[in-house]
This record gives C-alpha cells, sequence and structure tokens, in this order.
C-alpha cells in the first residue's frame, strides 16, 4: 500500500537545492543550485504552482523520503547528493 506523503510546510529545499537549466518567471536563464528561486514565498512556498509558467522539471519533483528526508536540512542534503550525481 503506498503511503501519500505531503510537502513540508516551511522547507522549500526543492526550490532550492538542484539547478533548474529551463527559464523561470524572473529567472530567464534558470537557477543554479543551491540558490532559492525567485517564484518561493515568504511562507517557501511555489507562487507557480499548479500554474502552466511553472518549469517541467519542478512538476517532475514529487515530495517523498528519499528526496524529503525527515527535515529541510536533511531535503537539502539528499537534493544536493542527487544535483551531483546527475550533473554532466
Amino acid at each position: 500500500m503506498d503511503t501519500v506523503f505531503h510537502c513540508r510546510t516551511g522547507c522549500g529545499a526543492c526550490c532550492t537545492a538542484p539547478s533548474i537549466t529551463s527559464p523561470i518567471p524572473g529567472m530567464p536563464h534558470g537557477k543554479p543550485a543551491g540558490v532559492p528561486c525567485v517564484q518561493l514565498d515568504e511562507a517557501l512556498r511555489c507562487r507557480l504552482f499548479g500554474r502552466p509558467e511553472r518549469p517541467a522539471f519542478c512538476a517532475t519533483l514529487k515530495p517523498g523520503p528519499d528526496m524529503c528526508g525527515a527535515s529541510r536540512q536533511e531535503a537539502m542534503a539528499l537534493l544536493a547528493a542527487l544535483e551531483r550525481a546527475t550533473a554532466p
């Protein structure tokens, strides 16, 4: 049986740790790894969530223990490791 895993409030690790190579409104060249997306609001929530201008890469990210860990710090570390492992 699958367990539903919800985004952690106040995290935003998936909008900070990975690089995004496609344009983002306000970041026409994407963003480097470790840099927060300009679309994160004060509560670390995506202003583009569910909107067509949200990058396809972002829509592919699905929260889960292997990506989010048990804390924001762990999520940042897991996503940074994934970024390094998939870098060209």
